[in-house]
């Protein structure tokens, strides 16, 4: 299989109303944050998904942002969260990645929301580059897929779910 036919590339079939995401960005690393962005853009729109996006200060805010709006009225079907995270000489990042990763877990559980995580964690930025093209592989693409195909399901699934407990 080649790059260009990878799952991540292709649209989601999705029934009923088209979905409304919210892509929430942590433009840290801005050139590798708006490729992440632009491919998880093209999953959504080759889906018939709307989205709105929102920036966050960085990858330890995204969970907490994702939170804030949902204390809000339902506006959003899923999220993407989307960041960059590189390695420096502290231990920061493993305190940043573990407790942005796990955050981003928990509100997904916690809330029962569709989300797909586009969370970059590498060692260098052209670890991320090579993560975030704009032909081949794009991890904010791969991420909008997740999260529309948890809307699939959650719309298969949920109501007799939600029925039954």
């Amino acid at each position: 299989m080649s790059t260009e036919d990878a799952p991540a590339a292709e649209p989601v079939p999705i029934e009923g109303a088209p979905p409304h995401l919210l892509i929430v960005r942590a433009p840290y690393y801005r050139e590798i944050v708006d490729r992440l962005a632009e491919g998880a853009a093209r999953i959504l729109k080759t889906s018939g998904a709307s989205f709105e996006t929102l920036d966050v200060a960085g990858a330890f805010e995204l969970p907490q942002a994702i939170r804030i709006v949902l204390r809000g009225p339902p506006r959003h079907d899923g999220f993407v969260a989307l960041g960059c995270v590189v390695r420096g000489e502290t231990d920061h990042y493993d305190h940043i990645c573990r407790e942005a990763m796990a955050g981003l877990m928990h509100v997904a559980l916690q809330y029962g929301i569709p989300l797909g995580t586009g969370l970059l964690t590498v060692d260098t930025l052209d670890q991320a580059r090579a993560r975030a093209g704009s032909t081949g592989p794009n991890k904010g693409a791969e991420a909008a897929r997740a999260a529309l195909l948890q809307i699939v399901a959650a719309r298969r699934f949920g109501a007799a779910w939600r029925a039954g407990a």
